[in-house]
């Protein structure tokens, strides 16, 4: 608190401090270099007393701070000393009197004068203010002990010099070497307690500091010492070996890679690399980082199967028993195996083929490769490349980084021992991209026949012969995949398997797999056909069959349970069973609509879990203008649609419509399942004859679908997706398929099941095309029509 009694009348000079605060009772060295400092100092010693207020600066970056850049609390002090430099520099010698608040600050002058008022401490208890004391002074011995060992005695022996609670409170503060703000609020302290409180608080950090600094320094002094110890050890080591007649281990080392070397099967040019190396390696001392890099480097040449082979066995009856045996279907994947077995057979030189298996998820690309690998008795390894972006993943790190290592290729043929294994490429499709490397570059010379006998790893260096390695990628789209990668692919395509092929699948594979992994027998539990049919369609809308066996593992678990509670009768899963067992229905199969009114006509839909149903409805606008499409349209089935309605309207005549119509009313054509988003030119046929339906009024009839490309001069084009389409029309319950002529070679993939009952219409033109689906339209021919085709 302030005490009226000690205020000054008379202004004194002030000298501001930028870094500092000087505490009362003190003796401290100050320097006045600035002029407004400097003319502080010669004012103060111009009078009797020599008296001159010193007090810290807000801001030490100013250099000419006024009244609002100083603090309001400083220390009356008197100058004891000043020696001059010939710069001008002023060295004064100031002691501390006591606190001041500065009241006014007068800067009319060259320097800056204040009038003040002494700051004293208020009145407290004096038992809890000796308790924060000694607390005080232990804090201080522990940190002194920490910091300054060596003036442990003097400071010591300072402390106990007075029993001044405040002048050595300012004292400890001085040797603390405290920020400036923190010094200030010691100096600010309205009180006794006040002061030891803070003094508290900065001693017990300081003394955390310190404790952290002294085992940072211990741990450091330790490890330092312990590589000295290791250093005379390694040292007497030496000299006890060349006494005993040994040598150490590092000659040892380097003499067992020259052996290795020498019997190991390696090309001339990777002898003379390993043989230089394996040189430098006996040059260097243990210790040195370089010497296990280069003992990694020799392990991963003397590991590489440079000239070793694989026994495969050229048995052509085997691997389709094998084949067969692992897979069902896939005729086309397992006869260019075979093709491929049978050239080896021949040539043994002969390339490997680099294949891509193209399907969507679940179809068996996966496991196709590994029953390639059983067949032909050679190791299997799989590379995923999903998400890979750094193309140092393929081709490996150079040696100069830390932690360098070869490329996954070479891991991979590493690990299965010899030159021609089975190597999948899993989800070549999914490959990324960005600022370290373009991974599907990479892929250009691996996959290259012409440049993989000589391909380069970045760790390695050297060239290692990479054509004897069956290549087999797979991917879900080849969309993704760059032309220049998808030129070096022999592309085979995975179609999604039909309902007739799912039941064989899942009673051949899937079901035997799913009860030995719930624990139970052959005989516990059987699926009749219905509720497995039911299993596929309603549960299930996938390509593959993935989903099918996860749901045939939920069936397989309920009835797992009924066993463990002790329920041990065989099972029959039956189809009005399975809604308690698996829930509600998942999906439902467009049925066909029996009555189709004019402006509705059925299409053919490919998608990745198969085939679908897909109805076009169309509806004129009386009074309305242009074309309104909605059902999540795409751009090329939008722009199908609207070549659709411009053929119409250019051959409404020829057709026996009103041209006027077209102007009067607008259209709406909406395909439903409105959440679902469409695109594709497949369904220009369908778009168009919903729009001829609804201009004539004519209905189209209701047992036929339709699928193919249309152009605007009326040409019918070819489509893909055939098999998958006439799969779902016949699941539809639909009888007639139209599609266009040049897709009449897609039959022959259609199972001879479904071509008994279906028929098939094979149009050229949108006037075969009409006659075909809608009665009374079209001049010509209805096209080509075919019942049946023999298997």
């Amino acid at each position: 608190m302030s005490n009226p009694s000690l205020n000054y009348k008379d202004s004194l000079p002030v000298l501001p401090l930028k870094n500092s605060v000087v505490f009362p009772y003190l003796v401290v060295p100050l320097s006045a270099g600035r002029p407004l400092s400097v003319a502080a100092v010669e004012a103060a010693l111009k009078v009797e007393g020599k008296e001159i207020i010193v007090v810290a600066q807000r801001d030490p970056s100013v250099e000419n701070p006024s009244a609002d850049d100083l603090y309001r609390v400083g220390t009356r002090s008197v100058v004891r000393k000043v020696a001059r430099s010939d710069s001008g520099h002023i060295e004064v010698l100031v002691q501390g009197v006591d606190r001041v608040h500065l009241d006014e600050i007068d800067a009319s002058c060259s320097y800056l004068r204040a009038v003040g008022r002494g700051v004293e401490f208020a009145q407290e208890d004096t038992t809890e203010i000796e308790a924060l004391f000694r607390a005080v002074l232990e804090l201080a011995n522990k940190v002194i002990s920490m910091a300054r060992p060596n003036l442990q005695m003097e400071v010591g022996q300072l402390l106990a010099g007075t029993d001044d609670k405040a002048r050595l409170s300012y004292l400890l503060g001085s040797l603390l070497s405290l920020e400036t703000g923190k010094e200030q609020s010691l100096l600010e302290a309205r009180s006794l307690h006040e002061l030891l409180s803070l003094l508290h608080d900065y001693l017990r950090y300081e003394a955390q500091v310190l404790e952290l600094r002294n085992k940072i320094s211990d741990q450091a002094q330790t490890e330092i010492n312990q590589e000295q110890r290791n250093y005379i050890l390694r040292r007497q080591l030496e000299q006890i070996q060349q006494e005993l007649g040994e040598t150490d281990s590092e000659k040892a080392e380097a003499k067992m890679l020259r052996e290795q070397l020498e019997e190991a099967d390696l090309p001339e040019e990777v002898a003379k690399e390993a043989e230089r190396e394996l040189k430098r390696l006996e040059r260097l001392p243990a210790a040195s980082p370089e010497y296990h890099t280069i003992r990694t480097y020799l392990s991963l040449i003397l590991e590489l199967p440079w000239n070793k082979l694989s026994e495969s066995r050229f048995d052509l009856k085997h691997t389709k028993e094998v084949l067969d045996e692992d897979h069902y279907d896939l005729e086309e994947v397992k006869e260019r195996i075979l093709d491929q077995l049978s050239v080896h057979k021949l040539n043994p030189g002969a390339k490997a083929p680099i294949l891509c298996f193209a399907g969507g998820p679940g179809v068996g690309k996966t496991s196709l490769g590994k029953s390639i690998a059983r067949a032909l008795e050679r190791p299997f390894e799989r590379i995923s490349l999903g998400g890979l972006h750094d193309e140092a993943e393929l081709r490996g790190h150079r040696r100069t980084y830390i932690g360098a290592m070869p490329g996954r290729i070479l891991q991979a043929i590493r690990r299965a021992g010899t030159k021609d294994p089975v190597l999948m490429l899993d989800e070549i499709d999914k490959l990324g991209r960005d600022f370290r490397g373009d991974p599907a570059a990479a892929l250009l010379e691996i996959l290259d026949p012409a440049q993989n006998h000589t391909f380069h790893d970045n760790y390695l260096d050297l060239p290692f012969d990479l054509s004897k390695v069956f290549f087999i990628g797979t991917a879900n789209t080849l969309t993704t995949v760059p032309a220049a990668l998808l030129d070096r692919l022999e592309v085979i395509r995975l179609e999604g398997y039909t309902v007739e092929d799912k039941r064989e699948i899942a009673r051949r594979y899937l079901i035997p797999r799913q009860l030995e992994e719930v624990g139970l027998k052959e005989g516990d539990c059987t699926i009749s056909d219905a509720a497995l049919a039911r299993m596929i369609t309603r549960y299930t809308r996938e390509a593959g069959v993935r989903q099918l066996e996860r749901t045939i593992g939920k069936a397989a678990r309920k009835v797992a349970r009924r066993y463990a509670e002790g329920n041990t009768e065989p099972v029959t899963i039956q189809a009005e069973d399975l809604s308690s067992m698996l829930g509600s229905e998942l999906y439902f199969l467009e049925e066909a609509r029996r009555h189709l009114p004019p402006g509705v006509s059925v299409g053919l839909a490919w998608t990745d879990s198969g085939g679908d149903v897909l109805y076009v409805e169309a509806s004129l606008l009386p009074k309305g203008k242009g074309l309104t499409l909605t059902g999540q349209l795409g751009d090329v089935m939008q722009e199908s649609a609207k070549a659709a309605q411009s053929y119409i309207w250019s051959h409404a005549k020829d057709l026996g419509i009103d041209p006027g119509v077209f102007t009067r009313s607008g259209l709406h054509v909406h395909v439903p399942a409105g959440a679902i988003p469409k695109d594709g030119p497949s369904a220009g046929i369908t778009i168009l004859t919903a729009l001829a339906s609804l201009y004539s009024g004519a209905p189209v009839r209701s047992d036929t679908a339709m699928t193919g490309e249309v152009t605007l001069s009326g040409l019918v084009l070819p489509i893909g997706g055939v098999k998958e389409k006439v799969l779902a029309a016949q699941r539809a319950g639909l009888k007639r398929v139209v599609m266009p002529k040049q897709n009449r070679k897609d039959l022959e993939k259609i199972p001879e099941s479904v071509r008994e009952i279906m028929q098939f219409v094979f149009v050229e033109d949108v006037a075969q095309l009409l006659q075909a689906t809608i009665a009374g339209l079209g001049k010509s021919n209805g096209g080509e029509v075919v019942a049946k085709i023999a298997g």
